[in-house]
């Protein structure tokens, strides 16, 4: 359950091997839009990011450069953060794995986990894939290949520590079962229990063929395996073990993940926090990929879009928005440059932006720049402020349930009926007329967009902000209230005029350029 005064969240910490995507980007801003959801709401909100450095990926890649593991982790690290800040995705902690907090994380974690007896040594032999880090047997390769990358494996055989994963089974299952909604969605839960209940064997966490990682506290012969270092970036972004913002936040409201990593989120992860003693996060989201015609981004493939470039041309809301709007966060979406403009235009330019821009000026031809004071009501405005009301519960329902496109389809159904509002009510006329209901209609659509934009603002952080400022609405830890509250705006007072929000794109000429 979410605690009414802190909302602590984390998202997958990405490899650093290749450039930023919009696979990327995507779970990203996603995070960012359920952080900026709960901090509205008052809550003290925690994102914790970062990137995954110890992995043979990494280091070939770094080789391939001349330079060492650590100088390229640290170049790729800023890139990653610039992606990051060109897309105003606000995070808290931004973790390195290879990074001194982090060391002590793993120092202290691994030496408690052994110290309990749920690490030992053995031999170990499997085939091993470079690009995911993951150990396969015989009947998982696909015609000799890695089932993920679809690349060549390597064989390796040597003596490494094991964590005694299987010991932890029952207690898995039960703790599934127990909470129903831990594993979100339906779809994953389910693949992972089938996981959990056909039996869980100890893996290998540690490697003797490597160099490049942390070596283990209580034999530096052998280095941590990068999916452990990995995993303990959640805790290391709070300060664990000792600092007091990890025993306000933790355990995480929820990590939000790709679903391919799925069983090291949910079986290997809860598993190593049990044996540390310490409690499992409420919840593991774990979203699908984002394709380009059908084809998963990624760096191997090359299947990719530029983050930055499409920031560059259209902005950061227009990115933000169409990803969030495009692609739900629990499935697979394709995103393509002729959806990119068609949903920017649809959405921004002739909906969310056109209600503003004409709303404001209106108010400002008609009314001097002032909130009008509203006559009494007729049925059609009692109307628009019940849909904003539903609006808003089921907007906040959708965001509860980390169905983020579903509240956008909220937020646009009150945008819709506010703008066919205008067409049925035509204030223009109204004007010429000298009809009374003028200041009723326009102080009600002054209310439909004061609710919108609070509803928007964690998908349109700038353009919200913009707009907040033209109707005097303060974007902080109020808007639960504000949002429940019609009117709210203060009869007499200013209401600015904004540049155009989202100029509309020219279809034919932006997707030629694209």
């Amino acid at each position: 359950m979410t605690s009414p005064e802190r909302f602590y969240l984390t998202a997958a910490i990405d490899y650093v091997n290749g450039s930023p995507h919009l696979g990327h980007a995507y779970e990203k801003i996603g995070c960012d839009m359920v952080r900026r959801h709960h901090r509205l709401r008052g809550r003290d909100t925690h994102l914790t990011v970062g990137s995954d450095e110890h992995s043979q990926s990494v280091e070939r890649a770094a080789q391939q450069q001349g330079l060492d593991p650590e100088e390229f982790s640290r170049r790729q690290a800023e890139i990653f953060q610039q992606a990051f800040a060109a897309l105003d995705v606000e995070y808290t902690a931004y973790v390195r794995t290879s990074s001194a907090a982090n060391r002590r994380t793993t120092d202290r974690f691994m030496q408690a986990m052994y110290d309990g007896g749920h690490i030992y040594k053995g031999p170990y032999e499997a085939w091993f894939c470079p690009s995911c880090e993951q150990f396969y047997t015989e009947k998982q390769l696909v015609e000799g290949n890695c089932p993920v990358h679809g690349r060549p494996v390597e064989w390796v055989k040597e003596e490494n520590y094991f964590f005694r994963l299987s010991s932890f089974q029952d207690a898995l299952l039960e703790h599934f079962e127990r909470h129903p909604g831990f594993l979100t969605p339906e779809t994953r839960r389910n693949e992972m229990l089938n996981v959990i209940r056909g039996g869980l064997d100890d893996i290998s966490i540690s490697r003797g063929f490597s160099h490049w990682g942390f070596p283990l506290p209580f034999d530096d012969s052998q280095v941590v395996y990068v999916w452990f270092d990995a995993l303990l970036s959640y805790v290391t972004g709070i300060g664990y073990p000792d600092s007091p913002d990890f025993a306000r936040l933790w355990p995480a409201d929820v990590h939000v993940i790709g679903k391919d990593i799925t069983r090291f989120h949910t079986v290997m992860w809860p598993a190593m926090l049990l044996a540390a003693g310490l409690p499992l996060p409420r919840r593991v989201h774990a979203h699908g990929f984002v394709t380009l015609g059908g084809r998963k981004m990624s760096k191997s493939t090359g299947v990719r879009i530029d983050p930055f470039e499409l920031v560059r041309r259209f902005g950061s809301d227009a990115v933000r928005y169409v990803l969030m709007a495009e692609v739900p966060f629990d499935r697979d979406g394709d995103v393509s440059m002729d959806t990119f403009v068609d949903r920017y235009n649809a959405d921004l330019a002739n909906d969310y932006g056109n209600l503003v821009s004409r709303t404001e000026k209106m108010v400002a031809r008609y009314f001097e720049g002032r909130v009008p004071l509203a006559a009494p009501a007729e049925p059609i405005d009692a109307e628009l402020g019940a849909v904003a009301a539903e609006v808003t519960d089921a907007h906040e329902a959708a965001m509860e349930a980390l169905d983020l496109s579903g509240a956008l389809v909220e937020a646009r159904r009150l945008v819709a009926r506010a703008n066919k509002y205008i067409d049925e009510t035509a204030p223009w006329t109204m004007s010429k007329n000298a009809d009374p209901r003028l200041g009723t209609v326009l102080g009600n659509l002054l209310e439909a967009i004061r609710v919108s934009t609070l509803l928007l603002h964690p998908a349109l952080p700038r353009a919200t902000a913009a707009v907040a400022t033209d109707l005097g609405v303060t974007l902080d830890g109020s808007a639960g209230a504000q949002l429940r509250t019609w009117p709210a705006l203060t009869p007499g007072a200013p209401v600015g005029v904004g540049e155009i929000l989202f100029p509309r794109l020219d279809r034919e000429r932006d997707l030629e350029a694209g």
